[in-house]
């Protein structure tokens, strides 16, 4: 953190956006002075936020001066600019779109440790699968196939990507379509779609559906590869080194907290998300790191360089804290 604040104060990476009023997250409002800071944190309404949301249940934002107002978002995609912007002060994004952000000059800085995957294959909290029946059962089958990713060009594409490669296939023949996590298992059910790349809880609704897993992306791309991150943008980080740093230790209390409550987490989901008593049970949980894995993020760069996602490649001494 003291890297980071330092390497903002010499001013080369701020933004130039609109102060947020208090109720939005008031920038004169410090949790040292001993009031309560409202934060806004663009997220996403999947299993790897659990921990948010049991931190605020417990308490280890609120004692800390923190109170959060979360915004769901389809993906880390639609969260960068939010924060930029100062629509949020928070955000969750995976890797790849903060590698993204950061190579184009976008001013973001990762601050806490988000999600990483459990790193063994086919016991992921992401997985890619095929409708019951299908007669697919290799990503070296996707060839010509229709395949559903929440968000092209991002994460999770360059993750089937790198499992059709190691399959032997040839990953730029298959059509990749975006689609929402909570519509992929209409979409697999009905046949608009021939495979899906999803997290949970949507995996495990597909598997009930009799979905069959040929493959963890995620895990292919690196062994315990950190997925995302919290962020937030220099300038605010900048104008509010407190608030971030209450920040950092509520995540990471809240991270712990996670990990060691599994049953907790299943139940803190039905909060944010329609996932029935069924799904929960079936569901995988991701892992929560206190740190990001760095040699994986590297990895996932060298990926996403690979398949074009940079005009130049990102500064991880400038993004990761």
């Amino acid at each position: 953190m003291r890297r980071l604040l330092a390497g903002l104060a010499t001013g080369t990476f701020l933004l130039a956006t609109a102060a947020c009023g208090s109720s939005g997250g008031s920038s004169s409002t410090s949790p040292s002075s001993g009031g309560t800071t409202t934060v806004k944190v663009g997220i996403i309404p999947i299993v790897d936020v659990a921990p948010l949301y049991l931190g605020q249940k417990e308490g280890f934002f609120s004692k800390r001066g923190l109170k959060l107002s979360m915004t769901l978002a389809q993906g880390g995609a639609a969260i960068v600019p939010g924060v930029t912007s100062g629509q949020f002060q928070f955000g969750f994004s995976n890797m790849t779109s903060l590698m993204i952000a950061q190579s184009n000059g976008v001013p973001v800085q990762a601050i806490a440790n988000g999600v990483a995957s459990t790193g063994v294959a086919g016991k992921d909290f992401g997985g890619l699968v095929v409708k019951k029946g299908s007669s697919i059962t290799s990503p070296k089958q996707l060839v010509g196939k229709k395949v559903a990713v929440n968000t092209l060009k991002n994460i999770n594409e360059t993750a089937v990507r790198e499992s059709v490669r190691k399959a032997g296939g040839d990953p730029d023949k298959v059509g990749f379509v975006e689609l929402a996590f909570d519509q992929m298992p209409a979409a697999l059910d009905k046949g608009q779609i021939d495979a899906a790349m999803a997290v949970e809880p949507a995996l495990a609704t597909m598997k009930l559906q009799g979905a069959t897993e040929i493959a963890s992306p995620l895990v292919d791309v690196a062994k315990n590869l950190t997925v995302a991150m919290y962020f937030t943008s220099a300038s605010y980080a900048q104008k509010n080194p407190g608030v971030v740093t209450e920040f950092q230790a509520a995540v990471a209390e809240s991270l712990s907290y996670a990990d060691a409550h599994p049953d907790e987490v299943r139940q803190i989901v039905t909060t944010y998300t329609k996932t029935p008593a069924d799904v929960l049970a079936e569901v995988t949980l991701p892992k929560w790191p206190a740190e990001a894995n760095r040699s994986s993020i590297e990895t996932l760069e060298k990926l996403s360089e690979q398949d074009g996602l940079f005009k130049t490649a990102p500064d991880l001494d400038k993004l990761l804290p």
